[in-house]
């Protein structure tokens, strides 16, 4: 028997959690902010979200569009007041001016983290080199996804390199699961599943009536239906 995909929707409230779990979602991502592509939320948010749907959820570690000296330590606190608040699982990443991974910003806020699981997000994609990337962050405990379009600009573009990392599974920098979002349509779903990727990342896709409005249960629900091969 094969192995469901995994369905994460964005989430900002309860609400959409509720929508979401309802249309079939496996996991969510809370943030707050979309317009600067997704902040830390409030631990209230994160209490209230974990109240109302029991399917997993990774927190956004991630304070302004953009990276400075002393983010870390406030980052380091985000993630333990999240954790207390009922989170359990993680989406970070940081770029340093080169566009290399920043490795100690990295390695400081996972060890707050106490071994959860986590998301590297799409920074890989405006990562100067993405081999380099997966390679320094190979063995970081709690690694097991990387959030990824393929390109900064989207799936449209970033098809090839997504079928070509998929290829790689297994190799040193690449076992973590590739979870395509970022521009994602259902036509590009055949050729994913095609290539083994198994788990994909919606937003605006879930909102047929914009981020201004909630995540819809039927928009998730045909996205579950394609994804499971109906």
């Amino acid at each position: 028997m094969s192995k469901r995909a995994v369905l994460e929707v964005i989430a900002l409230d309860a609400e959409d959690a509720t929508a979401a779990q309802a249309g079939g979602a496996d996991r969510l991502e809370l943030v707050t902010e979309i317009a600067a592509d997704g902040l830390t939320p409030s631990a209230a948010t994160v209490a209230g979200i974990r109240a109302a749907v029991d399917i997993p959820a990774r927190v956004m570690l991630r304070l302004a569009d953009g990276f400075e000296a002393g983010d870390v330590d406030r980052l380091v606190a985000a993630a333990e007041e999240m954790r207390g608040a009922g989170a359990e699982e993680f989406v970070l990443g940081f770029l340093d001016a080169e566009g290399a991974v920043d490795l100690d910003a990295v390695e400081r806020v996972v060890g707050a983290l106490a071994g959860a699981s986590w998301t590297f997000h799409r920074a890989i994609d405006r990562a100067a080199d993405r081999d380099a990337l997966r390679k320094s962050l190979d063995g970081l405990p709690g690694l097991d996804a990387y959030l990824t379009a393929g390109s900064s600009t989207g799936v449209d573009e970033g098809l090839p390199t997504l079928l070509a990392e998929a290829a790689r599974g297994g190799e040193p920098g690449y076992e973590p699961q590739i979870l395509v979002g970022g521009g994602l349509r259902l036509d590009h779903v055949p050729y994913l599943l095609s290539a083994g990727i198994d788990a994909f990342h919606i937003g605006g896709a879930a909102r047929p009536g914009g981020w201004s409005a909630p995540v819809s249960e039927a928009a998730v629900a045909e996205w579950r239906r394609v994804l499971d091969g109906g």
